[in-house]
């Protein structure tokens, strides 16, 4: 739920609006599991599914759906700081992202950006790495 609340939320910022097509492609998954998860959505308040016109996030969904990218863009942040490449980021912020708990986001988020204002703990941190 939370990739499809993710991209709904993308597109309609990229293109005014999200087609059950276009989540298709993003996801890359088939129109009639998106149909089955936008119909979800719109049980659950927290999407709009008119058939034929598209989608659009209630408040709750799109609050959810910031949410879901604030912490995907945070733990891409973290890992960058260390020099990794950005295969592995992505490989690893899909996988961590749909299970890492609040309290974890938030000393994610206090370590981030103590070492973004802090270079020389940084540095420090990544000669621990290279040894």
């Amino acid at each position: 739920m939370d990739d499809y609340l993710e991209q709904i939320l993308h597109l309609i910022e990229e293109k005014g609006y999200a087609r059950p097509v276009d989540i298709s492609q993003r996801l890359g998954i088939s129109q009639a599991s998106v149909t089955n998860m936008l119909q979800r959505l719109d049980s659950e308040g927290l999407a709009k599914h008119e058939k034929y016109r598209g989608t659009i996030l209630t408040p709750e969904g799109e609050q959810i759906a910031r949410a879901i990218i604030d912490r995907h863009e945070l733990l891409t942040e973290f890992l960058r700081l260390f020099d990794i490449d950005e295969k592995t980021i992505y490989r690893d912020v899909e996988g961590m992202e749909h299970h890492v708990s609040r309290a974890t986001l938030n000393a994610l988020r206090a370590v981030t950006e103590t070492l973004r204002e802090a270079p020389d703990i940084r540095a420090r941190v990544l000669d621990r790495l290279g040894e």
